[in-house]
């Protein structure tokens, strides 16, 4: 048959097979009930019919028994004692010569076999109990899983929504449950997702309204007769700049539409590592790493938060990094006095400073560590902190190269 008619042959058979899975999906129950209640029906037909069927095929029967009477052309064996004349005591009519007994008359039937006792735990029985079992436990595999499909979609949706609050909407299918439980996600990422859009709106405005009056302030310290006075001035107005446009950056969450280049995190690191040895700092670099798929500008400034925190608080930074086959580590250490063990986690929360006069002074607002974290989260990676045998601690950036891939 050429290959054209044979396609044309299938074609209907296709048609007939989407329209019969149509049918199915309509008829089946809405609700986890009755879902459930078709399987468990469905489980105990089954269940009912292999065991029937095995019985059926696997019992042993008891040997049929001889019909009473004798056909014609059977003959029973002739004794020779009983050739001759019948025996009056006897009352037995005489045969033939040839053994045969007349027609009219046949030998009585022989008992029949007593009918088989069966016990309590009959192969038969136990066959039923198992094949019963089993469809049971076919039916709560496959209704557990029938069932928690939409759960495993809302879980996998969820975990999407952290990494991307513009993916497309959860399909409203499924059972009533699973509809309603998609329906009202859906609306809580569009809720989300105007949420969002508002806060960049007034981010803008915020930071417009707020660098405005920066600007007239450093115009009017120029003006200033008093060197140091012009000195402390700009030095007020430099900090207070930092703080909001630091602030701002957090609150916008600028860095999320940076899309991700393969980058070369070892000449990242050795031109930080330059520019910050020009400033009379103390940066060292070791380790090698391939290239790892990530947002440039966004990943810079993780390290860089981290760089400034090891060259503010230790006076010096070491970095070095770990490549292996699906993370990269970047640790950044210093040797700095360290932090208590029940501060390593509070330090990377927004605003937290546990020495507020110090930071002050020397410039930090208590953001660099979330900041560095939100990054690191939104590459798929983790940020720890972790004080040094040696003192000072050490910052681990670990960046899985698993996302790096797509």
């Amino acid at each position: 048959m050429p290959a054209s008619a044979r396609g044309a042959a299938t074609t209907p058979l296709r048609s007939v097979g989407a329209c019969c899975a149509r049918w199915l999906r309509r008829s089946l129950p809405r609700s986890l009930f009755g879902r459930l209640a078709l399987l468990l029906v469905a489980a105990v037909l089954v269940g009912q019919v292999l065991a029937m069927a095995l019985m059926f095929e696997l019992r042993p029967f008891p040997a049929r028994p001889p019909e009473a009477g004798v056909f014609a052309g059977d003959r029973l064996p002739v004794m020779p004692a009983q050739i001759g004349p019948a025996s009056p005591r006897a009352g037995i009519p005489p045969r033939s010569a040839a053994g045969a007994f007349p027609p009219s008359l046949s030998p009585p039937p022989p008992p029949r076999p007593p009918p088989p006792e069966f016990p309590l735990m009959h192969g038969g029985l136990l066959l039923d109990i198992a094949v019963r079992v089993a469809a049971l436990l076919l039916a709560a595999w496959v209704g557990a899983r029938w069932l928690s499909e939409p759960i495993r979609r809302l879980a996998r949706a969820a975990r999407a929504l952290g990494d991307d609050i513009e993916g497309p909407p959860l399909a409203e299918n499924g059972s009533t449950e699973a509809r309603e439980a998609s329906r009202l996600f859906n609306q809580m990422q569009a809720r989300i997702r105007e949420q969002l859009n508002e806060r960049d709106r007034l981010v803008a405005a915020v930071s417009h309204d707020l660098r405005t009056p920066l600007t007239r302030l450093r115009l009017r310290a120029e003006n200033l007769a008093d060197p140091e006075r012009k000195r402390q001035f700009a030095q007020d107005i430099s900090e207070m700049d930092n703080m909001i446009r630091t602030t701002l950056d957090v609150l916008s969450g600028a860095a999320d539409a940076e899309p991700r280049v393969l980058l070369d995190v070892v000449a990242l690191l050795d031109s930080m590592a330059d520019d910050l040895r020009d400033a009379g700092h103390a940066v060292a670099v070791h380790g090698t790493a391939a290239p790892i798929r990530a947002q440039p500008q966004s990943l810079q400034r993780c390290i860089s938060n981290l760089l400034e925190n090891a060259i503010r608080y230790g006076g010096c930074a070491e970095v070095r990094l770990d490549d292996a086959h699906d993370t990269l580590r970047i640790a950044i250490c210093d040797r700095g006095p360290g932090l208590p063990p029940e501060e390593l986690d509070r330090v990377m929360a927004p605003f937290y400073r546990l020495q507020a006069s110090r930071q002050l002074n020397q410039g930090g607002v208590g953001l660099g560590l979330s900041i560095a974290l939100d990054i690191a989260r939104r590459h798929g990676g983790t940020l720890t902190l972790a004080n040094r045998e040696a003192g000072g601690l050490v910052a681990t950036l670990d960046l899985p190269r698993v996302l790096s891939k797509v």
